[in-house]
């Protein structure tokens, strides 16, 4: 697939964008998800834009799509120059957002996410007071991998002051973004 890939990655851009079927927007989502697991595909995949179309998708309303969206953001952002791109673009807050969905899998991809942008200069943003309130209570969370993952991050992200301002506050409020569902 070697000589071919860059076409079969622009092809499959340009279904998603001119296509009006839903499941083959999922469908085409999925695979360019697929296809940035392998750092191969990272500079066709920036080439073609497929970054700022998976930041562009993690605001819409269908969950699959987000779900894919976020997936396919976190298998790039492994990389140096994505995580650099996605920081410049504005991309943490479109991540944080994700934490609110009630998808296990956008929760997990999210979480993963922002483990993979935090630098000393985006840390500010990606362990914001709120973002470790929630990550407070995906940490209480009946499902295991959700409260491993949230306990990673707080323990492997964030300062102990961090977590006792966030403890502290979440005492005295009531916070509104929901568990994911099982």
């Amino acid at each position: 697939m070697e000589l071919g890939r860059l076409e079969y990655l622009q092809a499959l851009v340009t279904e998603f964008q001119v296509t009006d079927s839903q499941e083959a927007k999922e469908q085409v989502l999925a695979n360019l998800a697929n296809f940035a697991y392998d750092p191969k595909n990272y500079e066709y995949l920036r080439q073609l834009q497929v970054l700022d179309l998976f930041l562009d998708t993690l605001t819409e309303d269908s969950e699959t799509l987000v779900e894919f969206a976020i997936g396919g953001l976190c298998n790039l952002c492994l990389d140096k120059t994505n995580k650099d791109y996605v920081l410049e673009a504005n991309g943490v807050e479109p991540v944080i957002n994700c934490l609110s969905s009630s998808n296990e899998e956008t929760v997990m991809s999210a979480v993963t996410t922002l483990m993979y942008l935090t630098t000393p200069q985006s840390r500010q943003q990606t362990t914001a007071l709120p973002v470790v309130e929630c990550m407070l209570r995906f940490s209480l969370s009946a499902n295991r991998r959700l409260s491993n993952l949230a306990t990673i991050f707080l323990e492997d992200y964030c300062t102990p002051p961090q977590v006792e301002e966030a403890t502290n506050l979440s005492k005295h409020t009531a916070v509104g973004i929901p568990l994911p569902k099982d």
